[in-house]
């Protein structure tokens, strides 16, 4: 009897651990045939392998994700500028007001799909500014299976819409691979932008892995998070006539607010003289309000301005209307997207998903950006620097237009990011760091209205959803076997708003900026200070650089720095540091980012046809500040052609080579400005023809491909069918949107015609060679 009885002991327990094992692996096994084989089909029986379905009551789950916005930008968490959308939500979920991001787009985004630390990832820093060590490659490994792909494979739709910033540059090509694209990461359909950001008038936009154009221009009233919530509400429809009773999963990461700051007019316009006192008493305002929403505690302390930002009285009367238009734009942008967001979160109510249906709404993926400068970025010369306060004047009232790449001045991200010290790029001060988050489900959240104050990362969503979906974290994804998630789940906090925080530890890094959260304690060291748009002081050797030290549990707004005070405290958190980053690959700290793989590395001959269009930039041959050739050989019919042979860039910047009146043209555009315009002395005849431009830089030692926003001073000789017709000297600005042969899409070079342009002749091909 007790041999029996230890048998059946071992063969439940081996049937429970194969139901286990199957439930962590990815994808399920094939299932065995149930059916009945038979030489004569009258006596078998078919059976139909069962597709993959999501636990029962499994909610719809919609993720939701701000750019670059401050922690007080939404009136939901005490700023000035109303988002009755992000109102409504919170009204029937949970505010947090202790939410973590990472210091930067990227590592955030790599974090929320994926439930690792960044770092882990490959995402220490944006894919731009990749790296060869496993922490900053931008490299996905297989082992983090992404949110997406889990829930897919669990018997989900899955789709994502808007900015993805999780592809290498240089697999982000028409040529892949592709399974570091949004569709190899899970996401069964895709429709938005790939990179740090885009016009919001003007987008360089994929649907799925192909480039695609807006489908409507500016004029005609086009903007980029219209067009995005347009596709989702779609999606949603399209998903729910075929497949109704499937849970879906849709993470919507809007390009807003994230610089260019391109706000409909109508909607900036609302905030006319909204911002006349200055940013000193914006901030005093927002601090006061918050307090009176609770969103901070009532013994919270104001931080101060930082020395770099200018008080608002010392300012002239010109300058502060110019600035609060700034603001005033800012704030458009910001309610602009709420009131769009707001309605795809309708449509989908509308469509029936209420009591099914998750929401997460964070506003800010990695603290507010003070990219714009001390007097933001609006009117730039054709070298890249602020032109003057008259100059800026004129365009006062196309700020938030498709013509500016606009960003506020600092002391505007400064004020609505109130309380908190710092902004993007810092890892060592909440300001770069904490992010509001908002959670609705309803009739699932019992106190909902209310506001919860654990201590969360935005690692900690991965853990949540799957809890909430029913489905176990796998230990093997295709075959890949998986690094545990980071993150802790925090759905505990819907019923429990008092529980202790179950995320004790986290690390943060940036740029060499560090932080590290322990039990309520806090230590960070700085690196470059966000607002200082110069090099700055020297670097010093991260080991050589202070460290401050904050208690959140009695000093929510990191009002006082208690290093001197608790040295032993500090060495601890600077110690747990040390571990946490030799743990995430964050060594070595600040590597450098030269020599990543390129697709046109080492290549100096690239040919083109005229049905080569939407060409990525990093697909496309850098040319500014190099000596180059553009060789295009077309064919003129007799009544005469014109239109775009070639052209790389935007209203931003870029160059071009067209035929307009008969006449050659090559032009260059630097920030906005059309740098050089050089135009044959001769008409084309008809027939065949080729045209050579010729570019050399035209200061000494000049030569590389150039930093990041530089213009370069060239000198450009124009031939056709052999003989030079033109000779200028001009300036030449890098370029970071796509190359097309025989049109200009999207967004135009020149001011001179409008997109496509379409030549209207015969392009044979054109070359582009490097010495």
């Amino acid at each position: 009897m007790q041999r029996s009885f230890q048998y059946l002991f071992v063969c439940v327990l081996a049937l429970l651990t194969v139901a286990v094992a199957e439930a962590q692996v990815l994808p399920k096994p094939d299932p065995l045939f149930q059916g009945k084989i038979d030489i004569n089909p009258a006596n078998s029986t078919p059976d139909w392998p069962k597709p993959a379905t999501a636990p029962k009551g499994a909610p719809n789950i919609v993720l939701i994700l701000l750019d670059d916005t401050s922690f007080a930008d939404t009136a939901t968490f005490g700023g000035a500028t109303p988002t009755p959308a992000l109102d409504r939500l919170a009204a029937g979920g949970l505010r947090y007001n202790r939410f973590h991001v990472n210091p930067m787009c990227s590592p955030t985004r790599a974090s929320l799909l994926s439930g690792r630390n960044s770092h882990q990832v490959g995402f220490g820093r944006i894919s731009e500014l990749a790296a060869g060590y496993p922490g900053y490659n931008s490299i996905w490994p297989k082992s983090s299976a992404s949110i997406a792909e889990v829930l897919k494979l669990n018997g989900y739709s899955t789709a994502a819409f808007g900015k993805w910033h999780n592809t290498p540059v240089w697999e982000a090509t028409p040529a892949g691979p592709f399974d570091r694209w949004p569709t190899g990461l899970g996401f069964e359909y895709f429709y938005g932008f790939i990179g740090p950001g885009t016009s919001q008038w003007e987008p360089n936009l994929y649907r799925n892995r192909d480039a695609v154009e807006p489908p409507t221009s500016p004029k005609e009233g086009y903007h980029l998070t219209t067009d995005l919530v347009n596709d989702a509400i779609g999606w949603v429809r399209r998903h729910d006539a075929i497949t109704p009773a499937k849970p879906f999963f849709l993470y919507f990461a809007a390009g807003a607010t994230h610089s260019p700051y391109h706000a409909p007019k109508q909607w900036a316009d609302k905030f006319k003289g909204k911002f006349d006192q200055g940013w000193d008493k914006l901030r005093e305002e927002i601090f006061k309000r918050q307090k009176e929403l609770g969103v901070i505690p009532g013994n919270a302390e104001p931080t101060p301005r930082p020395k770099e930002l200018a008080t608002w009285d010392s300012l002239s009367a010109a300058q502060k209307k110019l600035l609060a238009r700034q603001m005033e734009v800012y704030a458009g942008f910001v309610a602009h997207t709420d009131y769009e967001i707001g309605r795809l979160l309708e449509a989908i109510r509308a469509a029936g998903h209420v009591e099914d249906t998750l929401v997460i709404f964070i506003a800010g993926d990695n603290g507010p950006t003070a990219e714009g400068g001390v007097d933001g970025r609006d009117a730039l010369t054709a070298e890249a620097r602020p032109q003057s306060l008259e100059e800026r004047w004129r365009q006062y009232d196309a700020l938030g237009s498709e013509i500016f790449d606009n960003a506020p001045a600092a002391a505007w991200v400064w004020a609505t990011n109130a309380p908190f010290q710092g902004a993007k790029q810092d890892a060592s001060h909440l300001g770069g760091t904490r992010a509001p988050m908002v959670v609705s489900w309803p009739g699932h959240i019992r106190s909902a209205g209310g506001l919860h104050s654990q201590f969360l990362l935005v690692v900690d969503i991965a853990p949540t959803v799957f809890e909430l979906a029913g489905i176990q974290a796998p230990s093997v994804v295709n075959g890949v076997q998986q690094t545990p998630l980071e993150g802790t789940s925090f759905v505990y906090t819907f019923d429990q708003p008092e529980e202790a925080s179950r995320h004790r530890v986290q690390y943060f890094e940036i740029f060499g900026s560090r932080g590290i959260y322990k039990d309520g304690w806090w230590a960070g060291s700085p690196n470059r200070s966000p607002w200082n748009e110069g090099p700055g002081a020297p670097p010093v050797p991260p080991e050589q650089r202070s460290w401050v030290l904050y208690n959140l549990d009695q000093d929510y707004s990191q009002a006082h720095d208690l290093s001197r005070q608790n040295p032993q405290k500090l060495e601890e958190l600077k110690l747990l540091f040390d571990a946490e980053a030799r743990r995430n690959n964050v060594y070595p700290l600040e590597p450098g980012f030269a020599q990543q793989p390129s697709v046109t590395a080492g290549r100096k001959h690239f040919v083109y046809h005229e049905s080569d269009r939407l060409i990525p930039p990093a697909a496309a041959p850098r040319l500014a500040g190099r000596a180059h050739r553009i060789t295009a050989e077309v064919i003129i019919s007799g009544s005469g052609a014109e239109g775009v042979i070639v052209a790389q860039g935007s209203r931003q910047g870029g160059y071009t080579l067209y035929i307009k009146d008969g006449r050659v043209t090559y032009e260059t555009n630097a920030y906005g400005h059309l740098s050089g315009s050089l135009v044959s002395s001769e008409p084309l005849t008809s027939g065949k023809a080729k045209i050579v431009v010729e570019l050399t830089p035209a200061e000494s030692g000049q030569g590389g491909p150039g930093g990041f926003r530089r213009s370069f001073p060239m000198m450009a000789r124009l031939f056709v069918n052999g003989k030079m017709v033109g000779e200028l000297k001009l300036t030449m600005a890098a370029s970071s949107d796509t190359l097309d042969i025989g049109s200009d899409l999207v967004s135009p070079v020149s001011p001179k015609y409008a997109c496509p342009f379409a030549f209207t002749g015969k392009i044979k091909s054109v070359m582009i060679d490097l010495p």
